[in-house]
């Protein structure tokens, strides 16, 4: 069996938004008439290009080789143009490849992922979500504190035992900087009435997207400690991995990095370094599953756990799920709200979301199916980058 066709399709997510305003999907067709799909997360370029890239590797390496033969196919992508370097677009685009093997190989097999990656760990996965700023909001949720803890109330009814906020501000093309005290008062005040909110049983997950300095960083890490976070996300930039074990040493706030992070390379200095417990691999830009499989791996040795990120589409999503079904260390998946909208329409069966946990699917290969017509129907045609920084300081 060999790749002898593929598709790409480059989606636009309707307002509100949730995950980004367009997703990447690629499906390669093998000669049997098998299909897998997968996902890029994120590359920094027009999504239009980002699909050429694709198609462009597609090309010179995927037709004509067998998806059973992932470690081959990775070095060869890896290594190609004399890279051999944990580049994110490239790693975004193998990431996309990798996955679409594996939901071929699945299929092919009659099997989930996660029975080929060691088999089945977890029953259920228990999520989280972010607090959405909704349509009908007239303040941004991340300005008002009193709206966050209303929000995070609601979420909690929902079923979800942990939430997920970033209220220290935005994140700039000059970061890291020196929080303000104002700044630093009302992440304080935000966390603090979220906690009172939900009461102490309910796990309060504090994002950042790296805009602080080592010692602001620790400021914060502070005055959050009283309201026990399960984590400080990414509290520092995620090129020095060295300043953010400085955090690490000076807070009893577990720290999660990894978002921007890919291979299994970028990820042993984190390790190495002692910068994070908590690994937030993306599996549409880390390099795919087998590359995931790893890193969950060598976070083992490390007593680190895996909480995978999600700020993309359910292709993404559902290979979240098979790498944490099968990892021991795995700690909470991130969901985008309960799977529904969208989310939901752009698969012909969607994710399976129960009072706060996702349930594995027992369907072969990645467990979902892009419903084709739905991403047809709505192609993306805007210029946006998936995420932008602010491109002044603060």
């Amino acid at each position: 069996m060999n790749i002898a066709s593929f598709q790409t399709f480059v989606v636009e997510n309707p307002p509100p938004h949730f995950g980004g305003p367009y997703f990447i999907f690629l499906k390669l067709i093998t000669d049997t008439g098998i299909y897998g799909y997968g996902e890029a997360y994120c590359l920094p370029f027009n999504p239009q290009t980002v699909a050429t890239m694709i198609e462009d590797v597609c090309e010179r390496f995927v037709l004509g080789h067998d998806p059973f033969k992932i470690e081959k196919l990775w070095r060869v992508v890896y290594s190609s143009a004399y890279t051999q370097h944990p580049d994110l677009s490239l790693m975004g685009v193998l990431s996309a490849i990798e996955m679409a093997c594996w939901d071929i190989i699945g299929k092919d097999l009659d099997k989930p992922v996660y029975e080929l990656l060691g088999g089945q760990v977890h029953e259920k996965l228990r999520s989280y979500t972010y607090l959405y700023t909704e349509p009908e909001d007239k303040v941004d949720v991340y300005t008002d504190p009193d709206l966050a803890a209303e929000r995070a109330v609601k979420v909690v009814k929902q079923g979800f035992s942990a939430i997920k906020f970033d209220p220290a501000g935005p994140y700039t093309s000059f970061d890291p900087r020196q929080l303000s005290l104002e700044a630093l008062e009302n992440a304080e005040r935000y966390t603090r009435q979220i906690r009172e909110a939900v009461g102490p049983h309910i796990d309060l997950l504090f994002g950042t997207h790296g805009q602080m300095t080592t010692s602001s960083a620790i400021r914060l890490a502070k005055r959050l400690e009283p309201f026990d976070p399960l984590w400080l996300e990414e509290p520092t930039p995620p090129e020095n991995e060295r300043e953010m074990a400085r955090v690490a040493k000076h807070t009893s706030i577990p720290i999660a990095t990894g978002e921007r992070l890919t291979t299994k390379y970028d990820f042993a200095r984190v390790l190495q370094a002692q910068a994070a417990s908590i690994l937030q691999m993306n599996l549409g830009r880390v390099g795919g599953i087998l590359e995931a499989k790893k890193i969950a791996s060598m976070a083992e040795t490390h007593y680190a756990q895996i909480a995978p990120h999600l700020y993309c589409g359910p292709i993404v999503g559902a290979a979240n799920i098979q790498i944490a079904t099968c990892s021991p260390n795995f700690l909470i998946l991130e969901s985008i709200q309960r799977w529904e909208g969208f989310h939901a329409e752009i698969l012909k069966t969607p994710i399976h979301w129960e009072n706060g946990f996702v349930i594995p699917s027992s369907a072969p290969g990645l467990g979902v199916e892009l419903n084709e017509e739905v991403a047809l129907a709505h192609p993306y045609q805007g210029k946006r980058r998936h995420l932008e920084p602010l491109e002044r300081p603060l």
